[in-house]
């Protein structure tokens, strides 16, 4: 269900407040695992409350009533001439949006209760699982029909990795879910890049926080907007980070990025919220600073201070991380940290195609059509492109041992094509459905929209199998050739 947004404010917090290796939720007391970069309340510690942030006489966000804690890894250029680490500065700070999005049912929105607090993304993720990251989302029209409404696949949609290039037309947000590599920003972006973050709006309306800081909030149903899920009934502000990095700072060197927790690949990207709003305050801002402009000068309650004024306000240097070299260079990530994942060298399909939709592995894969026991040639995927499915083919299921044999015996006879790229075999069951994977070195990518998908099924009643042809089209990189300015900071 497609909601609109009544209305927006875009939270400017101009100044950082600090760059340390502290965490007050994940690593409370102690050294995080990795190093961030903090807006906001300048009474941040590694042990920091809701009562400790609103109790500094400062904050780094021009709205001196907000005295919330926004944060996140910070970035990191490698330098592999000289092996080593350099800082990559935010430019202007961050910007937090809040976003007064409510459903059909007009729900009343809530304001964030004292001791809120969430994280959206996952620092442990280190694959993309919500469809094909080298080409855009679905249009939201279709997510609920494709069955791609589960929180999982959400919360990977709600990161985003924005190539910004002010002379062209923008790109939307959150329409690329991994970092570039450095030769495509280097090419394509040469005003930064702006990593996107959207939190949860729904709220199960008891827990201020849980274990994992992400149980006790989940996505509306289109992630930015939509339905809640009936056991997160209460509609929070909806909160998105956007933080542009200096990236053409390092045009001129020979290197890559890297998130400060190691991910090359943009996947394991995540923030942090401590509210540090009073929630009357807070609540009455919901209700009133209404004005589509989502300029924070335009909502008369909010009392705004000068640029300097907020660029002055800064955490306390945490002792427990005091040896960190935070700015480099250095020869390792601060926390001693090793980089994970591969390098994104490709860029991304700027339309829609179900052809392709499924997730990718690291591995390019194609369909082939394989002999069953039978005699007979049949592509035994869940799916073909041509829309062109026979009867579903059926085995004897005592046989499946013998059948799965004979199909790995017939994959490289004269009923298979010939192809000298192919390099290994897969094959996957799933319930009574055998999908044949051959493994080959090539650029080609083939998967399929769960829209086309017709189960196969074998039973116990014959041992005839149907003939059907699979026609599969191949997948090529193609270039984006928009960018631009969206809400430059």
């Amino acid at each position: 269900m497609i909601s609109s947004a009544s209305a927006f404010w875009r939270m400017e917090c101009r100044g950082v407040a600090g760059f340390a290796r502290i965490d007050p939720m994940v690593s409370p007391g102690v050294p995080a695992n990795h190093m961030h970069v903090f807006v906001g309340s300048g009474g941040l510690t590694e042990t920091a409350s809701y009562a400790d942030l609103t109790a500094s006489n400062c904050t780094s966000c021009l709205v001196t009533q907000d005295k919330s804690s926004y944060w996140q890894p910070s970035l990191y250029f490698f330098d592999t001439t000289t092996s080593q680490y350099e800082l990559v500065q935010p430019v202007g700070g961050m910007l937090a949006y809040y976003f007064l999005n409510t459903d059909d049912r007009k729900s009343k929105i809530m304001a964030y209760p004292k001791n809120f607090r969430m994280i959206a993304g996952d620092n442990t993720r280190r694959d993309f699982t919500a469809g094909n990251y080298t080409m855009v989302d679905p249009p939201k029209s279709n997510w609920a029909a494709l069955n791609q409404t589960g929180q999982a696949t959400l919360a990977q949609r709600a990161t985003g990795f924005n190539c910004l290039n002010y002379a062209k037309d923008a790109e939307p947000a959150l329409l690329r879910h991994f970092l570039p590599d450095k030769s495509y920003l280097d090419a394509n972006c040469p005003d930064g890049i702006r990593f996107e973050l959207m939190f949860p709006s729904c709220w199960n309306g008891v827990d201020l926080d849980s274990a994992n800081h992400r149980n006790h909030v989940a996505y509306p149903d289109l992630v930015m907007t939509g339905d809640c899920p009936s056991s997160f009934p209460v509609r929070l502000p909806g909160l998105f980070y956007e933080t542009i990095w200096n990236t053409p700072a390092f045009k001129d060197r020979t290197g890559k990025f890297v998130i400060a927790n190691g991910d090359v690949q943009g996947f394991a990207y995540h923030g942090d919220f401590i509210s540090g709003w009073d929630p009357a305050f807070l609540q009455e801002a919901v209700d009133t600073c209404t004005n589509p402009s989502g300029e924070i000068k335009d909502c008369p309650i909010f009392s705004i201070q000068s640029l300097g004024e907020a660029q002055s306000c800064r955490i306390a240097e945490p002792a427990i991380v005091a040896d960190d070299n935070v700015y480099g260079p250095a020869s390792i990530l601060p926390g001693n940290l090793s980089t994970f994942g591969k390098y994104m060298d490709v860029t991304l399909h700027p339309t829609y195609n179900p052809s392709y939709a499924l997730p990718l592995k690291a591995t390019p894969a194609i369909y082939r059509s394989v002999a069953t026991n039978s005699g007979s040639t049949t592509a035994f995927a869940t799916a073909v492109a041509t829309g062109t499915i026979g009867a579903a083919p059926t085995l004897a299921a005592s046989g499946m041992s013998s059948f799965v044999a004979s199909v790995h015996s017939a994959s490289c006879s004269s009923n298979t094509q010939a192809d000298d790229n192919i390099v290994s075999t897969q094959y996957i069951t799933e319930g009574n459905v055998i999908t044949e994977i051959l493994w080959e070195l090539t650029t080609v990518y083939v998967t399929v929209d769960p829209t086309e998908m017709v189960s196969t099924t074998v039973s116990a009643d014959s041992a005839v199998a149907t003939e059907v042809t699979a026609s599969m089209p191949g997948y090529s990189r193609w270039h984006i050739r928009s960018h631009g300015r969206r809400n430059a900071q």
